[in-house]
């Protein structure tokens, strides 16, 4: 089955989110997400990993819990919850007015950290150069002495249908085929802490 984005050129690279350091921290605050109130991932003298300088954040390593994510397409965020907790957040792109991300509660469904779709990419002649690009392979015709080449979507989890969470470019509002792109960074840590089954949560 295909998955459904384009322009894999990765805008972020695996940046280092800098050394741990320990501080005093105050009593957990809750919060409201969309499974009801949380606490937050601030236990007292926790380490805490400095955040990424796109505001995405990752405090879940040895976290007790089972995991859950929550997609919000208005903020173009995502978040990564363990149990009762907050552990974790991106900037996301998902899909474009013309290719809407659906929305609903959903689960992932399948994991593959080397994917490449089978719509969308380029056709690319003999030598690999590309000839026609960001062609969606249903509907453009393929030119003479080319082949079809799929975009890459490393670390992908799929969601349903053809759509999945995967890296991509990210270009600060929603523009992508459906599909929910993650920093090069993030994409990794979601796809590390996400086993099969976990529950999905994309909302306006």
């Amino acid at each position: 089955m295909g998955s459904g984005c384009v322009r894999q050129s990765s805008r972020y690279t695996g940046l280092s989110p800098g050394g741990g350091y320990y501080v005093g921290m105050s009593a957990p605050s809750w919060e409201f997400a969309p499974w009801g109130l949380v606490r937050r991932a601030n236990d007292r003298f926790a380490a805490i990993r400095r955040p990424w300088s796109d505001g995405s954040y990752w405090r879940g390593d040895g976290v007790p819990g089972k995991p859950r994510i929550h997609i919000s397409i208005g903020e173009q965020m995502a978040y990564f919850y363990k149990g009762d907790q907050r552990v974790g957040a991106s900037p996301v792109c998902t899909g474009s007015p013309q290719f809407p991300t659906p929305k609903g509660n959903f689960r992932v469904m399948e994991k593959d950290a080397d994917h490449l779709s089978s719509i969308y990419g380029d056709y690319i002649d003999a030598y690999g150069r590309p000839v026609r690009t960001q062609i969606d392979n249903r509907k453009d015709p393929r030119p003479p002495g080319t082949r079809f080449d799929g975009a890459k979507m490393h670390w992908f989890m799929r969601v349903t249908g053809a759509v999945g969470m995967h890296e991509g470019y990210l270009p600060g509002y929603a523009d992508s085929h459906g599909c929910i792109r993650l920093p090069s960074h993030m994409a990794r840590v979601f796809y590390a802490n996400t086993p099969v089954g976990t529950p999905v949560r994309i909302t306006d």
